[in-house]
């Protein structure tokens, strides 16, 4: 874009959610509470982990960077949704739109690879049991969360460098809730097809791939429970994936639906409904997911909740 089209739109304005008064106030509390549970669940999440010995392991590292992701992709996009659901002019500037954009991609990345990373990890624990700890060493997580947000970091710059080398000139006005790339593809009025292939290829590479790469990892962790012969055994270790593969279908699946679609059949409407599920309420329901499913958390919940009584 010539620097001249760029200076043409200093702002954008959010349409937000709806267009109908009387339902901003009720949006309001009901996003301001799955804002609060998200920063409780999360952040709640992330302390239990850090203090509970018992849940130094590497299943629960990688949960503690989910909750992370959870906690700042949420608080990227819901304290501007809350306050446009009560301002008059919901505006967002030119270059804090560039911002809550890169950061946004930065942590669906990563918490699209880290779910991909979490379902191997349940892979060698349930098919590989005797080697886990040598496989899953410290060392190797670690690398694993670097190389998640390494990646989350390059596809954010090219992205964004990419969205905003656009012109926008016909209107400033974004019919969404927030700063996201299909809404301001759709605003520009400069030739996207770069964008559009690029955007494929970045989620194709980034999301497809770390789709496949969970069913592959869950078509060997069934057919390992399903030659366990006790039936016991085969609940604990059901159990142990039930939960982290409810937590993947509803991100993918909205995640899919929005960035993987012909642009010919976007609809604008439903694309910022529909990214509500991966933007706000997943990540409030996440640490609900992993924790009332999850008797190792509850006890540690317990033992934390103890040991603070007993204290105080």
């Amino acid at each position: 874009m010539e620097k001249g089209n760029r200076s043409e739109v200093t702002e954008f304005i959010l349409s937000g959610l709806t267009d109908h008064p009387e339902l901003q106030v009720p949006l309001f509390v009901v996003f301001l509470l799955i804002y609060g549970i998200t920063l409780v669940g999360n952040g709640g999440m992330i302390l239990l982990i850090t203090i509970d010995p018992r849940l130094q392991t590497p299943m629960y590292f990688f949960l503690s960077n989910l909750s992370f992701c959870d906690l700042c992709f949420s608080s990227i996009i819901s304290p501007k949704m809350l306050l446009n659901f009560l301002a008059e002019r919901k505006n967002i500037s030119y270059s804090a739109c560039a911002v809550q954009l890169y950061l946004c991609i930065i942590f669906s990345d990563a918490e699209s690879l880290l779910l991909a990373v979490m379902a191997y990890d349940r892979y060698v624990a349930i098919c590989n049991p005797l080697l886990y700890t040598v496989t899953m060493s410290r060392q190797l997580c670690k690398e694993l969360v670097v190389g998640v947000f390494a990646v989350g970091l390059v596809d954010s710059v090219i992205e964004t460098c990419f969205t905003f080398r656009l012109s926008f000139c016909s209107s400033n006005i974004i019919n969404h809730y927030g700063c996201d790339i299909p809404p301001l593809l759709a605003l520009s009025c400069s030739d996207t097809r770069i964008n559009e292939i690029v955007l494929f290829a970045f989620t194709f590479c980034i999301t497809v791939s770390s789709f496949v790469t969970v069913l592959l990892s869950y078509v060997y962790i069934i057919s390992t429970i399903l030659q366990i012969r006790s039936a016991e055994g085969r609940r604990k270790a059901f159990s142990t994936c039930s939960f982290h593969l409810t937590a993947v279908v509803l991100f993918y699946g909205t995640l899919l639906f929005v960035y993987l679609r012909p642009p010919s059949s976007y609809s604008m409407d439903t694309d910022k409904v529909v990214s509500v599920f991966y933007t706000v309420v997943i990540p409030m329901l996440n640490p609900l997911i992993y924790s009332l499913r999850n008797t190792e958390v509850k006890d540690a919940l317990r033992r934390a909740m103890n040991k603070l009584l007993t204290n105080s």
